[in-house]
């Protein structure tokens, strides 16, 4: 699939909402063979970067609403010994992200946008949950970038909340976007608050800003 050219984002496109409709709208369109065949091409991409193979602590996500899937990548990780981490969504904090360790058996609730996520009730969590400055690796879920390495999320603010420590100076993690390559657009208009990635990656492609 092609990405979407300058004229049809400036002229077609009045707002970052009915873009962000248009590519959610993309990547859902796309067959359960697409699909399948796009999962496989972003792990395999995944597993040869030097960003992955290092990494001890990644955090990633279950997927929803036609997003890329990152959970082929889950078997190859436990393998080498990397403990995996799933968002969740912050209690009595708006649109902010906990990041709580996941296994197989973890037990697991809807969260209100009927997202699985790992339990947190009774401070279950609390013993799994990790510093978000700790983590040496996110994959993140987009729904639209550009070949400069620019994003665009779903509009909620939970990454963008959660990962503003990121500008600063000190320990921080790697962030790495995931997306499938149809999302891509030739120029994506961003925002003050996107927090930047150090790099894409789609079924096609590998992009750093």
């Amino acid at each position: 699939m092609h990405a979407l050219h300058d004229p049809l984002v400036c002229e077609d496109f009045a707002s970052r909402r009915q873009l962000r409709q248009a590519l959610r709208h993309r990547r859902r369109t796309l067959s359960p063979e697409q699909r399948r065949q796009a999962d496989r091409a972003l792990c395999r991409r995944l597993r040869q970067l030097p960003e992955v193979r290092r990494a001890r602590r990644v955090a990633l996500y279950l997927p929803n609403d036609g997003e890329i899937d990152p959970r082929p990548l889950i078997p190859w990780l436990a393998r080498r010994g990397v403990r995996v981490y799933l968002p969740v969504l912050k209690p009595l904090s708006e649109n902010s992200l906990w990041f709580v360790h996941y296994h197989p058996g973890t037990p697991m609730r809807h969260n209100r946008f009927g997202i699985p996520e790992p339990q947190t009730r009774h401070g279950a969590h609390r013993a799994r949950r990790l510093a978000t400055w700790a983590l040496d690796l996110i994959l993140l879920p987009l729904v639209g970038f550009d070949d400069l390495g620019q994003r665009m999320g779903m509009g909620g603010g939970f990454y963008d909340r959660s990962l503003a420590f990121t500008r600063r100076p000190g320990p921080r993690p790697t962030l790495i976007g995931l997306a499938h390559d149809c999302q891509r657009v030739d120029r994506l208009p961003t925002a003050s608050w996107d927090v930047p990635l150090d790099a894409i990656v789609s079924d096609a492609q590998v992009v750093r800003p």
